[in-house]
């Protein structure tokens, strides 16, 4: 990987006119340089986790410049030649994202505001947008070799940059690779989030260099969405490198609105419409969650998830869908085989917290959405037998996990990570349960949920006996369903009918934007609150238009 290591700085491009390789020291030099600053171990081999990072979606602009390769490095994160010298700068979008289903116009214009009043929040530094050919910030979505030294590769790689203040002619520019799905507020992890990324490449716009922070915006590698732009706030590192640049705000952001640069009135409005979202279609084999049985269902970080085959639900901790349409689980969950059809069983670990999946004889454990190292494993780690897991969780009465399989249970303790004597018992002690689970979980209230076809068992507390008034339907109490609704694109307009209640919460409405919290009316014993004024809607059209409403991740 010689020449990645030259096109981010950490070795010198080599001689056009002897072509001389570079030798084994200063290679081994160099990736221990690239190995420190991306936060791995100090090897000096390309590693798996070297590679890995390599391969990471990252900004263009170098790590390293040459100067600094062969005469020292710089103060960290800090040039102070490249600043501008004067405090109001103009802005505009040049060209948008071609042909795209996922980001309108108005959505980007909005993003690049928020992108850039990150910075004049905290620094003193005024950002006005202007219709005209010369602003100071000129942004560009293009690809492949635009004629700047930075050429773009396609899908991954690099994926944006920026040019210093400093710069003759390109001061400021900002460009983002059009082969990139730039996403929004995604349901899920596929794309790259324009929001992220512009933060940081408009801290390039303003000065900034690459740091090996991990906490900080302008580190190189693509980190994933940073959460809510009018809520984002910048970790304390970038603060104090571009308080050295330009020093603390001392008033209100002057950041102006786009489409009225002379004013400095209300911020722009970020509405959930289809180009805010990908909106995607479901691919042929993707599942109907109003009549499909699931393949294991858990609580995550007290959110509940059902999975079906490659994909999945997520609802909030207020039982809110994410969204109406599945995500892929090995998009989001990074370690899975992308071939995987379907898993088994799922619970998040006492203690650690970490996730385990089952699938057939094999277990993988998850710190968050990475996979460990080492895994897969047989379950025979476990004390299991090699035949399986249907369904397993971890019982809220005594921390245990308990693991299903047919008609037979075994309790395990993850603390101790041994299984307890006595097992395996029959299941019918749990009373009222059916034989063959799909899978289990324990919730919010303190109970646990036992879910098997399309319905689903509740034993409430520390008890080993089901409530009364189950079995219940699982796609109606969970999924936002009625009992004859799909949202399969076949569904018949005549024959369904759904109502759905819209909650708009206070910190949205503050915002200045709505954000939908899609709950059902039914009368679910998990804790939804009808909203006064319910909207009634005929699928599969009006489902279309409900899949963009979303509880923000």
């Amino acid at each position: 990987r010689p020449d990645w290591l030259s096109k981010f700085g950490y070795l010198p491009p080599p001689d056009p006119v002897s072509g001389q390789l570079q030798t084994k020291e200063a290679l081994t030099k160099a990736i221990k340089a690239m190995q420190k600053f991306g936060g791995l171990k100090e090897t000096g081999v390309l590693d798996q986790a070297t590679l890995g990072l390599m391969k990471t979606p990252r900004c263009s602009l170098p790590d390293v410049s040459e100067a600094e390769v062969t005469m020292g490095r710089r103060k960290r994160g800090l040039n102070p030649q490249n600043k501008w010298n004067k405090r109001h700068l103009s802005w505009r979008v040049r060209t948008f994202p071609k042909d795209s289903a996922l980001l309108g116009r108005d959505t980007v214009r909005a993003l690049m505001y928020y992108a850039l009043k990150v910075w004049s929040d905290i620094a003193p530094l005024n950002f006005h947008e202007v219709a005209g050919s010369d602003a100071d910030i000129q942004i560009d979505f293009t690809k492949a070799d635009h004629n700047d030294g930075y050429p773009f590769d396609g899908p991954g790689g690099t994926v944006a940059h920026a040019f210093f203040p400093g710069e003759r002619f390109t001061a400021g520019d900002t460009h983002f690779d059009d082969d990139e799905a730039w996403t929004f507020r995604s349901p899920d992890t596929h794309g790259m989030d324009l929001f992220a990324v512009a933060v940081h490449e408009f801290g390039h716009a303003i000065g900034l260099v690459h740091t090996s922070a991990m906490e900080s915006i302008m580190r190189p590698y693509y980190q994933g969405p940073v959460g809510d732009p009018l809520k984002y706030d910048l970790p304390y590192e970038d603060k104090v490198r571009v308080w050295q640049l330009y020093g603390v705000r001392d008033s209100v952001s002057h950041t102006n609105r786009p489409g009225n640069p002379s004013q400095t009135a209300e911020p722009p409005v970020l509405l959930d419409l289809p180009e805010n979202r990908s909106t995607l279609l479901l691919a042929r084999d993707a599942p109907d969650r109003c009549t499909s049985h699931f393949d294991a269902v858990a609580q995550i970080r007290g959110e509940a998830f059902f999975f079906k085959g490659k994909y999945f639900w997520r609802l909030t901790r207020e039982k809110h869908l994410v969204s109406l349409r599945p995500a892929q689980i090995h998009r989001f969950w990074r370690g899975l085989p992308p071939n995987l059809d379907s898993i088994d069983a799922v619970y998040e670990r006492p203690g650690d917290h970490k996730i385990v999946f089952f699938k057939g004889l094999k277990y993988w454990v998850f710190k968050d959405n990475n996979v460990e190292e080492g895994y897969p494993r047989s379950i025979s780690d476990f004390g299991l037998p090699l035949e399986g897991v249907d369904a397993a969780f971890v019982w809220l009465h005594n921390d245990k996990t308990y693991f299903f399989k047919d008609n037979h249970y075994w309790r395990y303790d993850d603390h101790l990570r041994r299984m307890d004597l006595g097992y395996p018992k029959d299941s019918t002690l749990w009373k009222g349960l059916p034989p063959n689970l799909d899978d289990a979980m324990r919730w919010s209230d303190g109970s646990s949920y036992f879910f098997k076809g399309r319905e689903y068992w509740r034993v409430p507390g520390s008890d080993m006996e089901v409530e009364a008034g189950y079995p219940r339907l699982i796609a109606k109490d969970w999924l936002l369903c009625t009992e004859m609704q799909s949202d399969s694109p076949e569904t018949d307009l005549k024959s369904t009918e759904t109502r759905v209640n819209v909650h708009h919460g206070p910190d949205h409405a503050e915002n200045g934007y709505e954000v939908c919290s899609c709950t059902s009316d039914t009368a679910s014993p998990l804790g939804a609150h009808p909203s006064p004024s319910p909207i009634w809607l005929l699928p599969p059209l009006w489902t279309l238009l409900l899949a963009l409403c979303f509880e923000l991740l």
